[in-house]
């Protein structure tokens, strides 16, 4: 891609944050576009493999930094449930700048779990399609589990204390972020696409998802 094709784009959280994200437009002229969605302490720019495959295959692709990632500002990252709304905002800012726009939501672990979370919202008829790769059923349910595998500790008090921190720091609580909830109310077509071998997120948790 030539640099006249890429830039820096920028947006506004509901909260106030200043929001970044990367824009690349396929040199052959198209409507249509993907938002993909890096995972849980990544950046942008590690979408870089996925970017130049959806470009190749004639996609404009607009790869945000969530929120306290890469070149976003924010103290606390989302784990997809505020990410959700920021999605919006991308989405809404590809359908004010360019005419026509079909956009495809993909994302991979975090990033995945924060396309889900979108699924749920009233999204405009643009948004045709979704992909989420090893997502998890929702925060409370992917701490838990990392809570009983590293330290073979119960959910109680350790994930109460914490989704009432989340509540208080992050201004959600780690029950109500769910992309299984989201997913439930999705009128946009889901592929979802998971590893068995993936001892991080869940396999199973495709499962419950897709169900």
């Amino acid at each position: 891609t030539s640099n006249s094709n890429f830039s820096d784009e920028y947006i506004t959280s509901f909260d106030n944050l200043k929001l970044h994200g990367y824009k690349i437009l396929n040199e052959n002229s198209t409507n249509k576009w993907v938002i993909t969605v890096h995972g849980y302490t990544c950046e942008g720019s590690d979408m870089n493999l996925y970017a130049r495959k959806f470009y190749d295959m004639g996609y404009n692709v607009l790869i945000p930094d969530l929120r306290a990632h890469g070149n976003s500002e924010g103290s606390y990252i989302g784990m997809g449930w505020n990410d959700r709304l920021d999605i919006i905002e991308w989405i809404n800012l590809i359908i004010k700048n360019y005419e026509n726009t079909e956009i495809i939501l993909h994302g991979v672990s975090m990033g995945a779990a924060t396309v889900s979370m979108v699924s749920g919202e009233n999204l405009p008829n643009n948004v045709k399609a979704i992909i989420a790769d090893c997502g998890y059923t929702s925060v409370w349910n992917q701490f838990s589990h990392k809570l009983k595998g590293l330290y073979s500790l119960p959910d109680f008090p350790v994930m109460h204390a914490s989704s009432l921190v989340s509540k208080f720091r992050a201004g959600y609580n780690l029950r109500k972020a769910s992309a299984l909830n989201q997913v439930s109310k999705s009128k946009t077509p889901i592929l979802f696409i998971h590893g068995d071998k993936d001892d991080f997120v869940p396999y199973l948790m495709m499962d419950e998802l897709y169900t």
